[in-house]
C-alpha cells in the first residue's frame, strides 16, 4: 500500500469522526433528533481526498476519486457536541477511534486515538 493512500485512509477516518461530533444530546433521552440531523449528511476532509457520510448512528467513509471503500462503522454522542466515533479502516483491516467536536453547523475538528488532528467541512 502505497503512503499516500495510507493517509487518504487515515484522513477518511479522521473526517467520519468529525462528523459525528455534531451532535448533542437532549437530555436523559440522549441525541435530540435536530442534534442528530446536525452531523447527518457528507463531510469532506481538508485535502478533498474522502467523504464520510453519516446516517442514523452509523457512517462510512469513501476515496472521492475511486469510490473505493474505506471505512465504516458507527458514532454516539457523548455530549453536547462531542461525538465518539469508531469503526474500522478497510484499507488496513484495524480498528479506528476518533473523538470529534462540533464546531459550527459545518465544520468537524476531529483527534484520532494517536493524537493526529483533522477538519472535515459539510459537503453541500
Amino acid at each position: 500500500m502505497t503512503i499516500a493512500r495510507k493517509q487518504l485512509s487515515a484522513g477518511i477516518v479522521a473526517a467520519a469522526a468529525v462528523a459525528l461530533a455534531a451532535c448533542t444530546t437532549a437530555g436523559p433521552g440522549g441525541p435530540s433528533l435536530a442534534t442528530r440531523n446536525a452531523v447527518e449528511g457528507s463531510w469532506i476532509d481538508a485535502q478533498g481526498t474522502g467523504l464520510s457520510t453519516f446516517a442514523a448512528g452509523s457512517f462510512n467513509t469513501v476515496a472521492t476519486d475511486t469510490g473505493q471503500k474505506l471505512a465504516d462503522g458507527s458514532y454516539t454522542m457523548t455530549g453536547g457536541t462531542s461525538v465518539a466515533i469508531n469503526g474500522t479502516s478497510l484499507i488496513r483491516q484495524t480498528p479506528i477511534s476518533f473523538n470529534c467536536l462540533l464546531i459550527s453547523t459545518s465544520q468537524l475538528n476531529c483527534t484520532s486515538a494517536s493524537g493526529q488532528n483533522f477538519v472535515l467541512t459539510r459537503r453541500t
